[in-house]
């Protein structure tokens, strides 16, 4: 285990010979990466606290394991990359530009595009390969947690409808919105309109198939509505029983979520997903937890300030009116439940995962041209 050279070491040294000089420099110009800033960084990773542990975890040597703790073992994804992450359809040369591209030396500055693109790659690519009792358990939890939104937003609409119009009451409490949103994604549990775009992006680039994808997509639908649900069960009645809300403030609730067309149900549940697919990829590109509490505070408290559908918290709004209301049949349950969940899908998938990811590929081909062209400059040179 103690050794000074490392398998990723040697890989990502093969990787560099693959590559002639002049394309080294072209892809390393565009990164702003030199062998020393690359050097002084791989230092600096050790001790950042947004680093990501990577699945293929490096060897580090006697010296190393003495100095750092477990927690800043964890290097950047980005900046760990071998050629085992990538698919194997790609070529080498690709594959080198590809880790160029992604490479994020500057921690004073935003991260890169394609650093963006590539860490969720392989937090996708890890969640592809957790055990479906731990994807359950988590997509449970996670629809526990929404439900805390639900439960605050009701209470705050039912003491402000005494005092204000209803429809200023339910605007001015829907900016409660982003509480649980804050925390499933600082706990990190799955939430399928967050990992919608997010577990796409491997099947898009090839890297696992997509029976594998649905499957997965199934699990944490199933965990989040189970456990929205039993949140409804059991902490609705509650607040029933404690006098926070009434049935009639669950009535006006629900008919606030379902007292549309069902093509504007599903035009708003895009639109959300867009916008949960946009979180996630802010999410990612966040270097501190206050940014990503602030941006998550932002995005979320928006969908909740326009009214806009989203899956599996308008279940656990949708379902309450069916235990405790007096207006919602099962019927309209399961119907809405479908739309938005279809809906939220389009909207991340499509306006979120497929277009960043065409963007990633275009920049991969302006860099192959870049260096194509430095190659070409050095052979003039020489002759």
């Amino acid at each position: 285990m103690s050794q000074n050279n490392t398998p990723n070491q040697s890989r990502r040294q093969d990787a560099q010979d693959i590559l002639p000089d002049s394309a080294r420099v072209s892809t390393t110009s565009h990164s702003s990466q030199d062998d020393d800033a690359s050097d002084h960084h791989k230092k600096d990773n050790m001790t950042h606290s947004h680093t990501l542990q990577h699945s293929h975890t490096p060897e580090n040597n006697d010296t190393d394991i003495h100095t750092h703790s477990h927690a800043d073992d964890h290097i950047k994804a980005t900046e760990d990359l071998d050629n085992d992450d990538l698919p194997e359809e790609i070529s080498e040369e690709d594959k080198e530009t590809i880790k160029k591209v992604a490479g994020d030396d500057n921690l004073s500055q935003a991260k890169s595009y394609a650093s963006i693109l590539v860490e969720q790659v392989i937090h996708a690519k890890e969640t592809f390969e957790r055990s479906l009792g731990s994807l359950f358990t988590s997509a449970f939890t996670a629809g526990l947690e929404i439900g805390i939104s639900f439960f605050v937003i009701l209470s705050a609409f039912a003491l402000l409808n005494d005092v204000l119009p209803s429809r200023y009451a339910m605007v001015l409490s829907s900016l409660l919105y982003p509480i649980g949103f804050i925390i499933v994604v600082i706990g990190q549990s799955l939430l399928f309109t967050e990992q919608t775009s997010l577990l796409s992006l491997p099947v898009l680039n090839k890297i696992e198939p997509l029976h594998k994808l649905l499957r997965l997509w199934g699990i944490v639908i199933a965990g989040n509505i189970v456990g929205g649900c039993l949140f409804a069960a059991l902490m609705i009645g509650l607040g029933l029983h404690m006098h926070l809300f009434t049935d009639h403030a669950i009535d006006a609730y629900a008919e606030h979520i379902l007292g549309f067309e069902w093509w504007v149900i599903f035009g708003s549940a895009v639109l959300a997903g867009w916008m949960m697919g946009v979180a996630a990829w802010l999410v990612t590109s966040a270097r501190d937890t206050l940014s990503r509490i602030v941006l998550v505070s932002i995005i979320t408290g928006s969908i909740g300030f326009l009214g806009l559908h989203h899956s599996i918290v308008g279940n656990i709004e949708v379902f309450s009116a069916l235990l405790y209301g007096n207006t919602v049949s099962l019927w309209h349950y399961l119907i809405f439940l479908i739309i938005v969940l279809v809906g939220n899908t389009v909207g991340g998938v499509v306006f979120v995962a497929v277009l960043k990811n065409r963007t990633f590929l275009f920049e991969i081909e302006r860099v192959k041209e870049q260096a194509a062209e430095a190659r070409a400059e050095v052979d003039r040179r020489r002759f």
